[in-house]
């Protein structure tokens, strides 16, 4: 049986719904990444980072790569850079109308 699409969509949605696997992917952006490159900007202990790749691993958006006894983690799509773009646009517009509201309220 397959599931409908709006519930795959919403799946999707909540594996982005952690700050470290958004920041994870962010960092991922540019460059594959070692785990201990991944470890030292994140400040994490090495299970909650290990749990949090494979949440992004389970959901298709990173893949692993060994290299002698260093895993290496990249994107697997370039569209994974720009989904987190479009996030950026949307959050910088939705903050703007923010403060917009908050300084109209300021000044009555």
């Amino acid at each position: 049986m397959t599931i409908p699409l709006y519930q795959a969509k919403a799946e999707f949605f909540r594996t982005l719904g952690h700050p470290v696997r958004i920041r994870v992917l962010e960092l991922l952006q540019t460059r594959p990444m070692q785990v201990r490159e991944l470890l030292a900007e994140l400040e994490l202990e090495p299970s909650s980072l290990s749990q949090q790749l494979a949440v992004l691993r389970r959901a298709g958006l990173v893949t692993p790569r060994r290299e002698g006894s260093a895993m290496h983690y990249s994107v697997t799509s370039p569209q994974v850079p720009q989904l987190m773009a479009i996030a950026r646009s949307i959050l910088t517009g939705v903050l703007t109308g923010q403060i917009e509201l908050l300084e109209d309220l300021r000044t009555y």
